[in-house]
């Protein structure tokens, strides 16, 4: 196995990450780590972080920029279903997320049902 800048994981030493041999990117989870983990979680029969571990194995391709638009755009209030319905659609098609977009969906039903929706009112202020 190898890092994204091409060493290999025996690499990852202090001395490395001292020296600047490693980056942020070599220490991240990369997708199939991600994966990986789902499917254990998911044996071991935990169904909710197996689901929360595949998303992130989605999501770990984004850019950061991006993870924090969708972020900012799930919190209360931030959003009207249909902007919510635009990212779930731009995750599913663009962005290669369908869990994840799933995800944003079934959080347009539960903000509606306890009014955590902006309205189009205040939307347009």
């Amino acid at each position: 196995m190898t890092l994204p800048s091409g060493l290999p994981l025996e690499a990852v030493t202090l001395d490395a990450l001292r020296d600047g041999r490693l980056t942020a990117d070599d220490l991240r989870a990369t997708p199939e780590t991600l994966r990986r983990q789902s499917a254990v979680a998911r044996a071991a029969g935990r169904r909710p972080l197996a689901e929360n571990l595949a998303r992130a194995a989605e999501l770990a391709t984004v850019p950061e920029e991006t993870v924090l638009e969708i972020y900012t755009a799930l919190r209360p209030h931030r959003s009207s279903a249909e902007e919510l319905e635009q990212w779930a659609s731009r995750l599913e098609t663009e962005l290669t997320a369908p869990l994840t977009a799933a995800f944003v969906r079934e959080a347009v039903e539960a903000y509606a049902a306890r009014g955590f929706l902006r309205s189009d009112e205040r939307a347009a202020v």
